[in-house]
């Protein structure tokens, strides 16, 4: 009998399955509602927004948190065993669905998308309680990022950072001996001119990398504060580094192959590389993190109790 106990518990094999599948029973009706209510708005944002470049990250975005909500789901039920529904869900659910027949109406995506947080933590709070919303806050936060901004904010942010990522890309090709120039934000190279579109180094893009070097940090937990704060404020000019090698690569490539290849396929290869160049900056400034933290523990700190790698030695001898 002890034995078939402990292959229900979540942290057993085949505990997240039977959990899961326990739980599907009792939340097929919430997910029907949820499915009616805001299958409209997922049917426009993967037929309109979801689909350009401003906003494709809302899908990688979205699915991730599906993910990591699943991959913490056990551990909620555990912690929200028996369940204790919190009133403040009503308010928060009346909040929600007001916030997305606004947004659904008068054709407001950050208010249409913004509410399905809203609802989705006001089912979670009557369902669950407060408990289940402590054990999935970071799903919840990391489902922000998938929000439209304002696009006056988006456009006042992003013009200065077109203009640095335009002059670092003057200045870095001009250093190289490319005959490029510089207009604002238009590079001039050989007989080309390019636009540094918002795509190419606008906000969205830096919230997406941003959003993306939080989800590692996630899954790798790390110990150390320095490395775990270090790191999310480095990928601030990570994202900057990205975007400058994206627009060089970009330009490189017009200069090259001509206009066509830089805005045809070469181009949508150029945002392959600028979330590979994010990603390889993150997992270095992440080594080199935590080689500073281990060197900053000294050698007592890497040993068994505390001792370096040779305090039994010297004992020993």
């Amino acid at each position: 009998m002890a034995a078939q106990v402990q292959s229900g518990l979540p942290g057993q094999p085949g505990g997240m399955r039977d959990a899961l599948r326990g739980a599907l029973s009792e939340w097929w009706p919430v997910i029907a509602g949820l499915a009616a209510l805001f299958g409209p708005t997922f049917y426009f944002l993967f037929t309109g927004p979801w689909i350009g470049e401003e906003q494709g990250h809302g899908p990688i975005i979205f699915f991730l948190a599906l993910w990591l909500i699943y991959r913490k789901w056990p551990e909620m039920l555990a912690a929200t065993h028996p369940p204790v529904a919190s009133r403040a869900g009503w308010p928060v659910l009346a909040l929600g669905l007001a916030v997305h027949l606004l947004g659904r109406s008068q054709k407001i995506l950050m208010f249409e998308v913004g509410s399905i947080l809203l609802v989705l933590a006001a089912v979670l709070l009557l369902k669950r309680g407060s408990k289940a919303l402590r054990v999935l806050w970071f799903p919840f936060f990391f489902m922000l990022f998938m929000v439209p901004l304002p696009s006056e904010l988006v456009a006042a942010v992003t013009m200065p950072m077109k203009m640095a990522v335009s002059w670092a890309t003057e200045h870095l090709l001009f250093a190289a001996g490319y005959p490029i120039s510089r207009s604002g934000v238009v590079l001039q190279i050989g007989q080309y001119q390019l636009l540094v579109a918002d795509a190419c180094a606008g906000l969205q893009t830096l919230l997406t990398l941003e959003a993306l070097g939080l989800f590692y940090l996630n899954l790798m937990r790390h110990p150390s504060a320095v490395r775990n704060i270090g790191l999310a404020i480095l990928i601030i000019p990570i994202s900057f580094a990205a975007n400058v090698i994206r627009v060089i690569t970009l330009t490189l490539i017009t200069y090259y192959y001509g206009d066509a290849a830089g805005q045809g396929f070469l181009h949508g290869f150029a945002g392959m590389v600028l979330f590979i160049t994010a990603l390889v900056l993150i997992l270095a400034v992440d080594s080199a993190l935590q080689w500073y933290s281990k060197r900053r523990a000294g050698p007592g700190g890497r040993g068994p109790g505390g001792q370096g790698p040779g305090g039994a030695m010297k004992e020993a001898t």
